[in-house]
């Protein structure tokens, strides 16, 4: 009997680690993705922080004008 007991626990372990190791690549993908979306972001948010630094100092030009 406690032969069946152990090929019980290592199957659930094998179980395991197969789940773990399907989440763990799920959750590396997400994380590139993310990643990726950030990177995304952070340069959108820069160009329009140029655009509006422009229209700033094109405004400042025409009210010294």
């Amino acid at each position: 009997m406690d032969i069946k007991k152990l090929e019980d626990r290592v199957d659930e372990l094998i179980s395991t680690v197969e789940r773990l190791r399907s989440e763990n690549k799920t959750l590396r993908n997400s994380q590139t993705s993310l990643v990726t979306e950030r990177d995304s972001l952070i340069n959108k948010t820069e160009q329009a922080k140029s655009r509006v630094d422009a229209m700033i100092n094109r405004l400042k030009a025409m009210e010294n004008e």
